[in-house]
């Protein structure tokens, strides 16, 4: 019998991927993997290490320990090949307000080397996709929040890349906004086949969007499973993602972070309110 594992190989997958802070491990031993076409959560509270994990996967901070790759290439050996097939939402803003949503299109396309001749298709397909068009020459600071967030996302898949990282999304947003994202990343997926990771602390977010979620906490990984799978391991009935999540977390909901990560966070949360 073929090993699936080689005729599908994971899009993502590390092994041992640790990162330190002096004496402090961020990242401990991090081991996951992720298909095609997968929308895979990582969940933890404030100071578990997703954000620091995302840094690593998208080249934008070098691991201490262990490897991972993404469609096959290193993200410390061939990080620029990493950086050709991957997308990225940061949870602070990206977009630049003073902007239109095309100007900010056409930046991006301009910094990825998208061919001339290709950019005004792939600008006005992704500000269509992400139901933007009708604001595409309207500055970027007159957008809601929502609108700002899938300027993001659109911005983010101009290169068509393989998987996209998307770190707390819908931070912010109202509930109307918010399943607006949904259903965007949920069609991305149905479209286009994308691998999708997001971070969360919405936990309706990750029981709707995710495929498999994995729980940090102190920077390990305490659990993996699909969303069904971690609630029925709680032997209970009509537990939820909530319960989960305190169950796995280390028994709070609201862990601390550090002070420049609550802040960021709040800045955040203001700007697309």
């Amino acid at each position: 019998m073929e090993d699936n594992r080689a005729v599908n190989p994971p899009v993502l997958e590390t092994l041992s991927l640790t990162r330190r802070f002096g004496e402090r491990t961020a990242v401990d031993s991090l081991t996951v993997s992720v298909q095609r076409g997968e929308v895979f959560g990582l969940l933890g509270p404030n100071g578990a290490g997703k954000t620091t994990t995302l840094k690593m996967l998208t080249t934008l901070l070098p691991p201490t320990s262990g490897k991972a790759r993404i469609a096959g290439f290193d993200i410390v050996e061939q990080s620029a090949d990493v950086r050709r097939v991957i997308g990225y939402v940061p949870q602070l803003l990206s977009a630049d307000g003073t902007l239109t949503g095309y100007e900010n299109l056409l930046v991006f396309a301009k910094l990825y080397d998208i061919p001339r001749k290709e950019r005004e298709a792939r600008i006005s397909g992704a500000l269509t996709f992400m139901g933007l068009r009708d604001a595409a020459h309207e500055v970027v600071r007159t957008y809601s929040g929502g609108m700002i967030r899938r300027l993001e996302i659109a911005q983010s898949l101009l290169h068509r890349p393989r998987m996209l990282f998307l770190d707390e999304p819908t931070l912010g947003l109202d509930p109307l906004a918010r399943r607006m994202v949904w259903s965007h990343i949920e069609k991305l997926r149905a479209d286009y086949g994308t691998t999708v990771l997001l971070t969360t602390h919405f936990m309706d977010e990750a029981d709707s969007l995710c495929d498999r979620v994995a729980i940090m906490h102190l920077g390990k990984v305490v659990v993996i499973g699909t969303p069904a799978e971690l609630k029925a391991s709680l032997n209970g009935n009509g537990k939820t993602m909530d319960d989960v999540f305190v169950h796995y977390a280390g028994g709070t909901s609201e862990l601390e972070g550090d002070y420049g990560e609550t802040r960021r966070t709040r800045l955040t949360a203001r700007r697309l309110g």
